[in-house]
């Protein structure tokens, strides 16, 4: 048995869904590639797939072994790319995964340049402003904002985002504009679902005063958007970052409140796993984001 053909067949039968959609992709027979993963359970002695009229399911087995297999696959060609000119090492797919709100908010020109730089290069974004594990979702690399405690991942700093506390002028002046964090708990309070604070909000004092303030929301949101949406529409008082609601201060929509006291500001990481080989690509990507985010000033210190 070539076991390698095996491996092949076994991740595009389940990619594709059926043992003819993988034959067709790796231009052989459907008996070929059945026959291939029969072989390699035999070897195995266990079950991969359950096959069906229908479909093919992964057993619990399948399952464990469909991840390393499509790692044995992926570390193959990186290495067959990493002898190759570097114009040949910039093309392939590159999944990267980002926070909604920041993507169209900062992002956006930043991947048409890129994409424009390398037109080889097939960028699989993924936008969510959800948790996502990176390893789990077969990422190349993402954008994470926060302190970072995972030892599979790579981290590479790239900069601070600020944030403040903002509401809307209608709001403030139905119900009025605190001057201290102590007042906070007696106002809607607009709350960010992912936040790692919970129901606390810290502060630091332009004196250098801490404080740890428990709010009570009055609403909960997931969507960074959503939630300036709220804000926007007097709803209450909410945690936001400048390059979220910049414009919104400037032409008064928004307000700043609590001024004179500073919002910790959030670190943003590019991560990537630890446990693969970087493809140049990788590496590029994150070269160039780093490089951006030198020179935006406007949202990020």
């Amino acid at each position: 048995m070539d076991k390698l053909s095996a491996l092949s067949s076994f991740v595009q039968s389940v990619n594709l869904g059926s043992f003819s959609a993988a034959a067709k992709h790796l231009g052989v027979s459907q008996p070929a590639v059945s026959q291939q993963i029969r072989s390699l359970e035999d070897e195995l002695g266990t079950r991969l797939l359950n096959r069906t009229t229908r479909q093919l399911q992964l057993t619990e087995a399948g399952e464990r072994y469909l991840t390393y297999a499509r790692d044995v696959l992926e570390r193959l060609a990186e290495a067959d790319r990493s002898v190759q000119s570097e114009e040949a090492q910039m093309t392939g797919p590159l999944s990267v995964g980002l926070p909604l709100g920041f993507a169209e908010t900062v992002l956006s020109d930043f991947l048409v340049g890129f994409k424009k730089s390398h037109p080889h290069i097939l960028l699989d974004i993924s936008l969510s402003d959800q948790f996502v594990d990176v390893i789990q979702e077969r990422l190349d690399v993402a954008i994470r904002m926060g302190e970072i405690r995972d030892d599979r991942l790579i981290v590479r700093r790239l900069g601070h985002a600020s944030r403040c506390l903002v509401a809307s002028p209608d709001y403030l002046d139905r119900m009025g504009r605190p001057q201290h964090p102590a007042e906070l708990p007696d106002h809607d309070y607009l709350l960010y679902k992912n936040i790692t604070t919970g129901d606390r909000v810290p502060f630091l004092s332009t004196i250098g005063e801490k404080l740890s303030i428990r709010i009570n929301p009055t609403m909960i949101v997931n969507n960074s958007a959503t939630l300036r949406r709220a804000a926007l529409a007097g709803l209450g008082i909410s945690l936001s970052n400048r390059w979220l609601i910049d414009p919104y201060l400037q032409s008064g929509e928004l307000e700043l409140v609590l001024p004179d006291w500073k919002y910790p500001d959030h670190p943003v990481h590019a991560v990537y796993p630890s446990n693969r080989f970087i493809p140049l690509k990788v590496r590029r990507f994150v070269d160039s984001l780093h490089a951006f985010f030198e020179t935006e000033g406007a949202f990020v210190c």
